[in-house]
């Protein structure tokens, strides 16, 4: 297994760190991550497989198959080890990192993401609109997908937040939304690799996430021998583009008083 070569977008220098994307979007749901970090570390963010520059390839849908996609870009980069963080989906494809690869990682972080494995219902529902976008495209995700990313406060207050939102999700590639979503309904139960964690980890989540609540993040920061959770205040799921100078604070705190 080759992988794919990932298009990536970086910022600053120093500490490494590598931030992956929410589904659907791409490393372009990073920008006020690139700039406002930038003077504290090297923030690496790349588009995951089918996304954005990146090629989809032909391997299986698999978290597994992404997380090797990322090592093997610390590799082209010459970096031994980084903090690997990610949103939603991008927090799936840390896990399988943490789990796969933990000599790589300086730290995790976490961001409005589950450890828990899909249920039965849930595998079901992904298959369902990974069939329905490779047919009819992606309005299918503006009508069941978009209203769930982001939190109220967002949709009654912030109409140009919500906006660019929906305009990286009409963006998305029907093929890489279809194999990231299969990705995702086979994932594994990623407990275990948290209570394993050799290397601090901060859990990040919104307030108003309401695809992977609070009382998720709480027990994935229980579970990590050295972790740390940051509620944000007035954001959903997407947490980094809704709140981005909460979400960059929280993670400068991090890093300073954990890694650096």
């Amino acid at each position: 297994m080759d992988g794919v070569r990932l298009y990536t977008r970086s910022a600053g220098e120093g500490l490494p760190v590598v931030l992956l994307h929410a589904f659907p979007m791409s490393s372009t749901m990073w920008l006020a991550q690139r700039e406002g970090l930038a003077a504290t570390c090297k923030v690496i963010t790349p588009d995951l497989r089918g996304f954005g520059g990146s090629p989809l390839g032909d391997d299986e849908p698999s978290v597994d198959v992404m997380a090797d996609d990322v090592v093997r870009l610390l590799d082209e980069e010459g970096i031994d080890r980084a903090v690997v963080g990610g949103q939603s989906m991008g927090g799936y494809v840390t896990m399988a990192l943490c789990r796969r690869h933990p000599d790589r990682l300086l730290g995790a972080v976490l961001a409005d993401t589950k450890a828990t494995a899909d249920s039965e219902a849930a595998r079901a529902g992904r298959e369902r609109i990974a069939a329905a976008v490779l047919e009819r495209g992606t309005s299918v995700l503006v009508e069941e997908v978009l209203p769930g990313l982001v939190g109220s406060t967002t949709r009654q207050r912030r109409a140009m937040v919500f906006g660019r939102v929906r305009g990286l999700v009409q963006s998305a590639p029907p093929a890489a939304v279809a194999w990231a979503q299969r990705a995702m309904a086979a994932r594994p139960d990623s407990f275990g690799t948290l209570r394993g964690l050799k290397v601090p980890a901060l859990v990040i989540v919104g307030e108003e996430d309401g695809l992977s609540p609070p009382s998720d993040a709480e027990a994935m920061a229980e579970a990590v021998p050295d972790g740390r959770l940051t509620v944000i205040e007035k954001a959903g799921h997407l947490s980094a583009i809704e709140q981005p100078e909460a979400f960059n604070r929280a993670v400068a705190a991090f890093l300073r008083d954990r890694i650096l």
